[in-house]
């Protein structure tokens, strides 16, 4: 695939997967032996593990959403950054729903091969969340 198709499958999981909580598009646009090599802990690293994880922002985030902000695609990489809003509304990593609305800037790091996303980094301000979430000092 060339960089621009590369770009637009990361796109494409941000807007089914991300934005419109269609967790069953993670099969389709995920390798079967998908790497997540920034999966939290006691979140499997794999495919699997990514439908784990946006299950359970979209229960403590209703209405998350992301918005991408910048893409460059080189080879079979693709680097996005972007920022995910949300209302917290259900518990978040044993945080009770505080109801403050969120901000959390990320950047990102897909590899694809044969169509699919095969490798995942990111680069995520989780400080800020906590931080705006009430779970630590500011």
């Amino acid at each position: 695939m060339s960089p621009e198709e590369n770009k637009a499958l990361a796109r494409r999981f941000v807007e089914e997967v991300q934005n419109k909580g269609n967790i069953g598009a993670v099969d389709e646009l995920l390798a079967d032996r998908m790497v997540n090599h920034s999966a939290p802990p006691g979140v499997p690293p794999d495919r699997e593990g990514v439908k784990q994880l946006f299950t359970m922002f979209r229960q403590a985030f209703p209405d998350f959403h992301a918005v991408i902000h910048d893409q460059i695609a080189e080879g079979d990489e693709v680097m996005t950054r972007k920022t995910f809003y949300g209302t917290h509304k259900g518990e978040l990593f044993g945080i009770p729903p505080t109801g403050k609305e969120v901000k959390i800037e990320l950047i990102e790091v897909l590899r694809v091969a044969d169509g699919k996303i095969t490798d995942h980094w990111n680069v995520v301000d989780q400080l800020g969340l906590m931080q705006q979430l009430g779970a630590i000092a500011a």
